[in-house]
């Protein structure tokens, strides 16, 4: 397979998948007509040809590529590319480990793993390695060691496993989004997402005792997965339950999107009546009214790092564990302000 096969079946131009399997950044194409190319290349198991490549890469200092390497993609938390945040994740990953000469064999869920037809695939296709996208639990973990040789891990919280790990630290992240809201004077505070061993949460309850305020289960939401339906509900329940709630902190930016959805039907104002805050900061965020203030969680980096790690480790480069924080930071916009008057203490 060639480019210009490659091209003809996605239905765009030679040079727009060129741009799409070269390009570094993620404005080579608009993200509909990059996934459609990255299909494609899945589906043929399309590698370069690695004499023009090499050719090109060593004008550029760079190392030869290696040929014809396999990686699986495994998300641990969400059902393959239904999350904005992991789709995104995983196409970082499909472009770094192409251009280092290796495709991304198939991707499955954590979900599937009791599936006979996911198992089947998983033990007749061989791969070098794959990356784990998210936290899994304890039997993911044992299904990982059996399985795979090479593992990396990549998300926001560390996982207690011998893995190489690119992280970036969800409860930081939670401190600064619960610090910024508290900065601006909010005490009534809420919070939808999940709480069972996760460290946004234990951000949530840490910033607020820091400030001695006092933890009140009604103003927490619990959803297990985070979802635009998920932050609608939620906020309709705590809507409900606490009319003198100012703020909300949202798991991620797609619960947050829900939760402006159930504000604007209760005819709640955001920022006037209710300042919104959350994680991630996926591209959508900025095109919303108001545009959502979120911390922003380097998703491009996070791929990249992880798929050169594990890359890393399958050519033999490193034998002991790595684990490497990359930063965030908070991306101001327009859903948060101080507290209405009437409910400034």
């Amino acid at each position: 397979m060639k480019l210009k096969d490659i091209a003809q079946e996605a239905g765009v131009s030679i040079s727009t998948v060129s741009r799409v399997l070269n390009d570094k950044h993620t404005n080579a194409a608009s993200k509909e007509v990059q996934e459609r190319i990255w299909t494609v290349v899945r589906k043929y198991g399309y590698v370069p040809n690695d004499s023009a490549r090499n050719l090109r890469k060593k004008k550029q200092d760079d190392v030869p590529l290696k040929k014809n390497g396999n990686i699986a993609c495994l998300f641990a938390r969400t059902s393959a590319f239904t999350d904005i945040f992991f789709s995104s994740l995983a196409r970082s990953i499909e472009q770094e480990v192409f251009k280092r000469g290796y495709i991304i064999k198939y991707s499955f869920s954590a979900f599937d793993i009791d599936n006979t037809s996911t198992l089947s695939m998983i033990e007749d296709n061989q791969v070098d390695g794959v990356v784990v996208l998210g936290r899994g639990d304890k039997k993911l973990f044992q299904f990982l060691k059996k399985h795979f040789r090479c593992v990396a891990y990549t998300g926001l919280n560390p996982v207690d496993a011998s893995y190489d790990q690119i992280i970036c630290d969800a409860y930081g992240a939670g401190c600064c989004a619960m610090e910024h809201l508290l900065s601006l004077g909010h005490t009534n505070i809420g919070y939808i997402g999940d709480r069972e061993n996760e460290n946004l949460y234990r951000a949530y309850e840490d910033s607020l005792t820091k400030h001695r305020l006092l933890i009140s289960k009604k103003l927490v939401n619990t959803v297990k997965h985070l979802s635009g339906e998920s932050g609608y509900l939620g906020a309709q329940s705590l809507f409900q339950k606490n009319p003198d709630m100012t703020a909300l902190f949202c798991g991620n930016d797609i619960t947050a999107i829900g939760a402006m959805k159930a504000a604007k039907e209760a005819k709640i104002k955001i920022p006037d009546d209710l300042s919104l805050i959350s994680i991630d900061d996926i591209e959508t965020v900025q095109y919303l009214s108001p545009m959502l203030t979120t911390v922003h969680v380097p998703v491009d980096e996070m791929g990249q790092m992880v798929a050169k790690i594990l890359i890393d480790r399958i050519e033999g480069e490193h034998t002991i564990p790595l684990k490497l924080y990359l930063p965030f930071y908070l991306a101001v916009r327009e859903s948060c302000t101080k507290p209405p008057l009437k409910n400034r203490s």
